[in-house]
């Protein structure tokens, strides 16, 4: 474990997620610590990095989907002396489908799980230790392979952005949702690199604050001017004129272009499509899920009540007796999405 404690200064972050394969360990930064504490932990156990992708510790589909990819590759490590190749394949499959379970919406988990599991079955006919060492390649290639789409995603979202500065963003979609750049921050990095100014509105984004907590800390590290909103604070500042466009990522884009995205995503949509704000959302092509006809058909979170009126608080809000509705994301109507930008 190493934590570092954030003073508001210029840093340079390290990757959200890598492998430390002499300690057979998943590194992340854990974001449940952000923005006070820029923490990093290490996960050697399959229950570990279970946990730390359905607590947010790590989260975004395209970290959830390297984070899942190396929890694959540990679990086959730490069965390389296994002798019997059919109980090898037997637990692989379990430690696939355990993980798999530990978030429904974000379709790169089993995107990335897919892949793991695909590269076992092609070769199947080898050893254990030659089919772990494929695996191991396999993971590597996903992590870097995340790095250089963000990249291109970034590249793409500058050629599209033109002249646009004053962008709003809302959740989480940047460094600390990939390894590194982003989806829909990776313009904003990239640009800031090559010395272009843009302000960033974020949205606060309730009830897990991501866009405060992680977005704002991100882009402030980065030295960018960032400005944090509530959430109910979009439209006067659309109305104000002082919103260019606005770029989102995604947790999944069915095949007609429908988008699950961060709750509170589609109602920022609405308000750009009435002031004639550009919106669009960024993500690589492992998000966009064919199989999946209409967002109708995406299963959506439902999160723990707690987080609405308990987690920040030094004591309940919520009144006793009051329910609580609190799912993790909604979808986003394509027809309200101006264009997607991708790798």
């Amino acid at each position: 474990m190493k934590e570092t404690k954030f003073d508001g200064s210029v840093v340079a972050l390290p990757d959200t997620v890598a492998l430390d394969d002499e300690r057979s360990a998943l590194v992340i930064i854990d974001q449940t610590q952000l923005p006070r504490r820029l923490e990093l932990i290490a996960l050697t156990e399959q229950v570990q990095i279970f946990e730390a992708i359905r607590s947010l510790r790590v989260r975004g589909a395209p970290a959830i989907g390297v984070s899942a990819a190396i929890g694959y590759y540990l679990a086959a490590k730490q069965l390389v002396n296994c002798g019997d190749k059919s109980i090898f394949f037997q637990k692989i499959g379990a430690a696939r489908e355990y993980l798999a379970s530990s978030r429904p919406t974000a379709v790169n988990l089993f995107w990335a799980l897919d892949r793991m599991q695909n590269v076992t079955d092609t070769h199947s006919n080898l050893s254990v230790v030659e089919i772990v060492t494929k695996l191991h390649e396999e993971c590597l290639k996903i992590r870097d392979e995340d790095i250089e789409s963000c990249r291109r995603i970034g590249e793409n979202g500058l050629k599209i952005l033109g002249r646009s500065r004053n962008i709003l963003t809302h959740c989480n979609a940047g460094q600390l949702a990939a390894v590194r750049y982003g989806t829909a921050l990776a313009p904003i990095h990239l640009g800031h690199e090559r010395g272009i100014d843009f302000k960033v509105y974020c949205d606060e984004t309730r009830p897990l604050l991501q866009g405060m907590r992680l977005s704002a800390f991100e882009l402030a590290a980065n030295g960018i001017d960032t400005t944090v909103i509530c959430d109910n604070m979009v439209s006067s500042l659309m109305s104000q004129g002082k919103i260019d466009a606005v770029i989102v990522g995604a947790d999944r884009i069915a095949a007609n272009g429908d988008t699950a995205n961060k709750i509170g995503t589609s109602g920022v949509a609405i308000l750009a499509k009435y002031y004639n704000i550009p919106f669009y959302v960024a993500a690589p092509k492992s998000t966009f899920d064919m199989s999946t006809p209409t967002g109708k058909d995406i299963i959506i979170e439902q999160r723990d009540p707690s987080e609405i009126g308990e987690l920040w608080f030094s004591e309940p809000l919520s009144p006793d007796g009051a329910k609580t509705y609190n799912p993790a994301f909604d979808v986003t109507p394509h027809e309200l999405i101006t264009g997607f930008i991708t790798d």
